[in-house]
């Protein structure tokens, strides 16, 4: 029976999402075929579809997965009184440089990136004309710098890079 929830289905999850991953470190999304995925994982294309709609479907899912677990990393953080996040966060991503290329990857529409920002500190500091600019501009500058960290194979320390964020933005 092929219920939501039971461990075999689970199972099945977790091998196509483990070689979607694999293939995405060499391939683009738009090159990774159903075909492609049940041979490296040597389930029926059934199997496939009975858990996804299409490749852009597992792309959507595990990119929202990946999501939740960077939300889980900083659920207990205090932006507010603690300002450590940024290293917190380049600890994070040098220890899991894997799951941010994927992320980054599954990031097609540029709609979901990675954000640490919080807009209640940003209206305390008196952030608050044209605010949307503001997090809009942070948000993808961000982004740009995990990237290029990310490219060169993250050789600077979370240390050094936290300093470039802490720089770029004026410590605020």
């Amino acid at each position: 029976m092929n219920v939501k929830n039971n461990r075999r289905r689970k199972e099945s999850q977790e091998k196509i999402e483990k070689a979607f991953v694999e293939l995405l470190q060499t391939r683009e999304i738009k090159e990774i075929t159903v075909s492609d995925l049940i041979k490296l994982t040597e389930l029926n294309r059934s199997t496939f579809y009975a858990n996804y709609i299409d490749i852009f479907d597992l792309a959507d899912k595990t990119r929202e997965k990946l999501e939740n677990e960077f939300s889980n990393l900083f659920a207990d953080y205090d932006y507010f009184n603690d300002r450590s996040g940024a290293l917190k966060m380049f600890t994070h991503i040098r220890e899991n440089q894997l799951f941010y290329k994927t992320y980054f990857k599954l990031c097609y529409d540029d709609k979901h990136l990675v954000s640490i920002y919080d807009a209640k500190r940003a209206e305390k500091e008196q952030i608050d004309s044209n605010l949307k600019y503001h997090i809009e501009f942070f948000r993808n500058g961000l982004n740009a710098i995990i990237k290029l960290w990310l490219a060169g194979g993250c050789q600077e320390s979370p240390e050094e890079m936290a300093e470039v964020l802490k720089r770029e933005y004026r410590g605020r």
